[in-house]
């Protein structure tokens, strides 16, 4: 089971803002790369052996992609992998990444798409927003920054495609430049869909201003766990194999993914957090305490993320 890894080359950075860099990805040898839907992201692994999951920030037609773009913020408490990004990684440079993955995807269902982005949590969004373009879908992409310096892509927001389309909301500046959260959201047109990616304040700010929204109509992408979130830890527990028709004993301070590799059972994680969906597997979901932030409730029927994710008794069916 173990994930599907590419090696890229760094065919171009460029400074976006004073903290954001674009790094665009190409095959080293010209080829074409793995297709994927808007809201996908990957998995970066970068010098000094750290791994990070960046959003693709640029969709693409029928054809295979020719190259990926992501946007990388410099965090001020960086615990590596971004600084290692900014001050490490140069253009013609050799990188590995893993294929695209989605658990962020457009919903079909919609009538309306709502993309509510926050600083360079807009890169999901902005691939998002491309593809809604080329459909000609009814949608609109609302940015949140400090102001105008910290624009990311502001050449790809401002282009005939995407501009008509999108509304631009600053802290600081002209006071024409804001938006209401709780107005945007007070009211739900019919089959309207919310889509949101930023930091964990602004995340809780749309999820408040939206309280009143139907689950299944809100959408979020976290950068990370939400603060106070119990992602680890917990109960004893077992995990029933019913294809291999084993168990598996998961003690209080392992996940169920440590208990699987330490039982022999290769299962791919990246995040450790429910964040990025790479441990996702089939099972019986009535039977889990769902800790992710990738599934949504319909999704948790039938699937579980084994990196944080407990039984809610003393056993979890899975698929496997």
């Amino acid at each position: 089971m173990a994930e599907r890894t590419l090696t890229v080359r760094v065919a171009r950075i460029a400074r976006q803002t004073p903290e954001i860099l674009s790094f665009e990805l190409a095959h080293p040898a010209g080829r074409a790369l793995p297709a994927y839907q808007a809201g996908a992201h990957i998995d970066v692994h970068m010098p000094g052996g750290f791994s990070r999951q960046y959003s693709l920030a640029r969709a693409h037609g029928e054809a295979a992609p020719s190259a990926y773009l992501i946007g990388v913020k410099r965090e001020a408490a960086s615990r590596g992998g971004s600084a290692s990004m900014h001050a490490r990684v140069r253009e013609g440079d050799l990188i590995a990444i893993s294929a695209p993955r989605n658990t962020f995807p457009i919903r079909p269902e919609a009538r309306r798409h709502l993309l509510l982005a926050g600083g360079i949590g807009m890169t999901p969004l902005l691939a998002m927003a491309e593809a809604l373009a080329r459909e000609g879908a009814d949608f609109e992409l609302c940015v949140f920054v400090r102001g105008e310096e910290h624009l990311a892509f502001a050449q790809t927001l401002r282009a005939p495609l995407l501009a008509p389309h999108v509304r631009l909301h600053f802290d600081i500046g002209e006071t024409g430049r804001k938006i209401d959260l709780r107005r945007l959201l007070a009211e739900r047109l019919p089959g309207t869909h919310v889509y949101v990616c930023g930091p964990g304040g602004f995340m809780a700010a749309v999820r408040k201003a939206a309280a009143h929204w139907p689950e299944e109509a809100l959408h979020a992408e976290y950068f990370a766990a939400p603060a106070g979130a119990a992602v680890a830890g917990g109960r004893p527990f077992t995990l029933r194999l019913a294809r291999r028709g084993i168990r598996v004993p998961v003690t209080a301070d392992q996940t169920a993914v440590d208990a699987l590799h330490a039982f022999g059972i290769d299962i791919p994680v990246s995040c450790e957090q429910g964040l990025c969906g790479t441990c996702v597997v089939d099972a019986e979901g009535a039977g889990a305490e769902h800790r992710d932030f990738c599934l949504s409730g319909s999704e948790r029927a039938a699937k579980v993320a084994l990196c944080c994710s407990r039984a809610k008794g003393e056993e979890l069916v899975l698929d496997l």
